[in-house]
């Protein structure tokens, strides 16, 4: 029964990892060349990850899960003010805001941390992380303004607590704490100083870092002695730029990608190194995927490795996830913010992430990467080459990159042998020599490992080139070749293996005055497909599965947890008899090589429902004569903190009113004369925003947001008035919806760029004193949080929210006048258990002009579609948010210029594998009874 517990437990992910942080106190220190954990040198190697763009605190689990299979042994996590503050003094950390969580997941999986609580993160989000509220705050944003200052320190009194009792320090996960976020275009050392200081307050004792952009000396002095100056000052790389539109033909056009070392004291730290990118000019995230694809990945990230000696990296991004709700800062980015990454926005591996872990494995096997000196390189003709080496052990990693875009034949002098390579165009190798019993190879070291009493090596290399490998043994050994074509000759204690990289060879030495050894030589892709896991009881490597997400070896079973794409086989090197996966034995078989073979099923079939019960209700009373806007809150102000002025009084910046995220109603009364000709309007959305204008009910049309900081005709509307509309002497009522989109990030901390207002700017009716009401978000989601809601009736309403009643809504005709329209739809979803399936809205056919839809998926607002946002045509649904089993509600808002006929999206599966980790639904509420505003 204990082993069967013991089983069944290791399978729930319950058995925390032998590799998590002990529950003890360690000490963090660094030189020239590392950092250092009780003395012993860390290379760190993280995936930058945004658990506020996964709102779904059960799939943290299954993101960090897949980072650690992939040979990274740290994340670095933004943590977003605006996020948890929708307000001055308010502050949320439960459910999706549940930080304290993130971090005991990253300890039970065994991931470090680099925590950065910014205060400004930048991160493509609104605002650039800062609370919009802060915008009414007095005291220029990123300085040591007090205003900004006393804002500051309450939000790092409430983050910096929770970093704290995480520290690796304390036994946690959190290993460096970055202040602010590229501020080295800045140049206020009073504010960097404060954050420092302030951390230390509030306990934060492992070393400080932050990553400096555009000019790496900044905040490099010799920390102690400069004011601001951090311990370890680290660097953002991007070499590749953000072109997505042209991924076939740029190469490096923002430099060589090598991380500048910016103190003798401290290590060279690759605080950025570009991953990926956003979407600049709309080419869809499969194009910035072959931006930074496998050949960059190799190309870039090997060379800056070797060239750079840097022994702390962070890829930005790891897993890019969703600008749900009004999370998007509006200029850069959309919904999705998949960033071309390695684990994809729909949570699928990509062809990059077995890059990275061919890389991320080679850096776990290697701890003599983590104190290199430069040496001189040998040679190879036609190709680049560079080297370090291990000023204690010898071992020595050349770099050879083929610089151009043609393959290259060459050969190499390592180890006093001559070995042959050729190179692809744009490809990148690191080879070893000197690493114990390995004297050098023209392979690359995927791993290495001693398992039950045998040392295993994986090494590998392009599909058709040649390989050959050097070992060092005292006498000739027995060689056995399993598998493939491998010629074996020995002389002066070196035996030499020489073969082509095809499929996957199996070498067996034996004999020779040490170790048995197995060495399993392949491609690319066969590399790729081993997974290694540290148990408490020695490494498993496991080939076959399409992930590993943990191993323990208990009691003589290998007991896996592991997802499969499709029915296939599992090898699994361990000591173990027998093998379990996902708490199912699996029938195996001892193969020649010593491991245990076995098959495993793969996913069952999904089938998703139609969505066919559409049904329409128009709304949008607010444009209305009659309309009761008498518990709006009135627009009266006559100043504001924005350097922006405003083109009519009042202000009617919507900030300045308290109302923040996505759509805004505004009301203007007034007598009219019968003069008047037009209406002439101004606002500043952000990019991709718009404004609809009715007069006394009648629509008048609509116009573009301004974005940045311009001013006038971009965000100009002048409509015309039609004949007989206005009478002398009567009251009228101008009526306006905003769809702002965000807010200005400051990058600059430029308070033009950051203060820049939102909502109108300026309103004229002729020359009639306009009377200004307004309405914004009515009420604070308990559960999906400040950035959730806008202010359209149906949202006031509770139209979003599943459980509304839509009984007495005709079904849909699709056809929708101008201005705001509702479809809804309930469908049940049954997936089949212990699965993982990631399912998507998508619309087919051409993105529609003319309007633009908000999709709510059980009240969240999971996306924006249309041809004025982006190119996107599917929409995740994150489990947890969708009901996996159960009955889920789809909510549409259309905004729509002129009459149009909608297109509505379907269900797809986005990717589905026998595995997972288990996902409960995200709590929030189903619909509220309260007082429409």
């Amino acid at each position: 029964m204990k082993i069967l517990l013991a089983l069944v437990l290791a399978v729930a992910g319950l058995l925390v990892p032998s590799s998590a942080a002990a529950q003890s106190k360690h000490t963090v220190t660094y030189d020239k060349y590392s950092l250092t954990v009780d003395g012993e040198r860390v290379l760190l190697q993280a995936a930058e990850f945004h658990y506020f763009r996964l709102p779904s605190p059960d799939l943290w689990r299954d993101i960090l899960e897949k980072e650690k299979a992939a040979g990274f042994n740290g994340i670095s996590v933004y943590f977003s003010w605006a996020f948890h503050s929708p307000a001055p003094g308010q502050y949320d950390f439960t459910g999706v805001r549940d930080v304290d969580r993130l971090l005991r997941i990253a300890e039970e999986v065994g991931l470090y941390v680099i925590a950065r609580p910014g205060p400004y993160i930048n991160a493509e989000t609104t605002g650039g992380g800062f609370p919009a509220w802060l915008k009414t705050v007095p005291g220029r944003a990123r300085s040591s303004a007090p205003g900004y200052t006393a804002a500051y320190h309450d939000w790092l009194a409430h983050i910096n607590p929770i970093i704290a009792k995480h520290q690796v320090t304390r036994g946690g996960s959190v290993l460096l704490y970055n202040v602010e976020n590229e501020y080295a275009v800045n140049t206020d050392a009073v504010y960097m100083q404060d954050l420092q200081d302030t951390a230390r307050a509030d306990g934060i004792d492992v070393p400080i870092t932050t990553n400096n952009c555009c000019d790496a000396g900044s905040w490099s002095s010799t920390w102690g002695s400069g004011l601001g100056a951090v311990q370890i000052p680290g660097v953002d790389d991007y070499p590749q730029s953000f072109d997505c539109g042209n991924a076939a033909t740029v190469w490096g056009p923002w430099g060589a990608g090598v991380t500048e070392k910016v103190r003798e004291d401290a290590p060279v730290f690759a605080a950025e190194y570009q991953a990926g990118a956003i979407d600049l000019n709309n080419a869809g995230y499969a194009a910035c995927r072959e931006l930074t694809g496998v050949q960059y990945t190799k190309y870039f990230q090997k060379g800056n490795m070797i060239l750079s000696g840097a022994t702390a990296f962070n890829y930005y991004m790891g897993f890019g996830g969703t600008n749900w709700g009004w999370l998007a800062q509006p200029n850069d980015v959309y919904t999705s913010y998949d960033y071309g990454a390695a684990i994809s926005e729909d949570r699928q591996l990509t062809d990059k992430y077995f890059e990275y872990k061919r890389q991320g494995y080679f850096l776990q096997s290697v701890p003599q990467l983590t104190k290199t000196d430069a040496v001189a390189a040998p040679a190879a003709p036609g190709l680049e080459t560079a080297a370090r080496s291990n000023p204690d052990t010898g071992t020595s990693f050349v770099l050879v990159r083929n610089t151009g875009t043609t393959p290259v034949t060459s050969t190499i002098d390592l180890g006093g042998y001559a070995l042959p390579l050729r190179l692809d165009g744009h490809d990148a190798k690191i080879l070893v020599t000197g690493l114990d019993d390995l004297a050098a190879s023209s392979s690359e070291l995927l791993t290495r490992a001693t398992i039950a009493g045998r040392d295993i090596k994986v090494l590998y290399g392009t599909a058709g080139t040649p390989g050959t490998t050097v070992l060092n043994y005292l006498s000739k050994p027995v060689v056995r070749v399993l598998d493939g074509q491998v010629s074996a000759t020995y002389s002066g204690g070196k035996l030499r293996l020489d073969y082509t990289h095809e499929g996957l060879a199996r070498v067996q030495v034996t004999g020779g005055g040490q170790r048995p050894q197995l060495l399993l030589l392949g491609t690319d892709d066969t590399a790729a497909a081993f997974w290694r896991y540290d148990t408490a009881s020695g490494p498993v490597l496991v080939r076959g599965t399409d992930l590993l997400r943990s191993a323990a070896l208990i009691h003589g079973t290998a007991a896996l947890r592991a997802d499969s794409n499709a029915a296939g086989p599992v090898e699994v090197f361990s000591p173990a008899r027998a093998i379990t996966v996902n708490g199912k034995p699996v029938a195996a078989r001892t193969s020649p090589s010593g491991s245990l073979i076995g098959s495993v099923p793969g996913p069952r079939a999904v089938t998703l429902p139609a969505l066919s019960g559409w049904k329409q209700q128009a709304e949008a009373p607010e444009a209305r004569p009659a309309f009761d806007d008498s518990r709006w809150t009135v627009a009266d102000k006559t100043t504001s903190l924005s350097p922006f002025p405003p083109l009519t009084q009042p202000v009617l910046f919507s900030d300045e009113y308290g109302f923040h995220t996505g759509s805004v109603w505004y009301r203007g009364h007034f007598t009219a004369t019968g003069a008047e000709t037009t209406a002439d309007l101004n606002a500043i959305t952000g990019k991709r925003g718009n404004y609809l204008v009715w007069l006394n009910g009648r629509y008048l049309g609509a116009a573009a947001g301004g974005v940045e900081d311009e001013t006038g005709s971009p965000g100009a509307g002048s409509f015309t008035v039609p004949a007989g509309l206005l009478k002398a002497g009567q009251p009228a009522v101008l009526s306006v919806l905003v769809q702002n989109m965000g807010h200005n990030d400051d990058w600059t901390a430029d308070d033009n760029r950051f203060r820049q207002p939102r909502g109108l700017i300026g309103a004229r009716v002729g020359d009639a004193a306009i009377a200004w009401k307004i309405q914004g978000t009515a009420w604070l989601d308990p559960a999906r949080g400040g950035l959730n809601n806008g202010g359209l009736y149906g949202e006031r309403a509770g139209w979003s929210l599943p459980g509304f009643a839509d009984r007495s809504w005709p079904a849909a005709s699709k056809s929708v006048p101008a201005g705001v329209t509702w479809l809804r739809d309930d469908f049940r979803v049954d997936l089949p258990a212990g699965q993982d399936t990631s399912v998507a809205l998508r619309f087919d056919g051409a993105i529609p002009a003319g309007y633009r839809a908000i999709l709510y998926l059980n009240g969240w607002n999971v996306g924006q579609y249309g041809a004025a946002i982006g190119p996107q045509t599917d929409f995740v649904l994150p489990a947890g948010v969708l009901h996996q089993n159960g009955t889920n509600t789809l909510a549409v808002a259309v905004i729509a210029e002129q009459p149009s006929t909608v297109a509505t999206p379907h269900l797809v599966v986005a990717g589905s594998q026998r595995g997972g980790v288990p996902v409960r639904d995200v709590p929030a509420p189903d619909r509220r009874n309260h007082a429409l505003g």
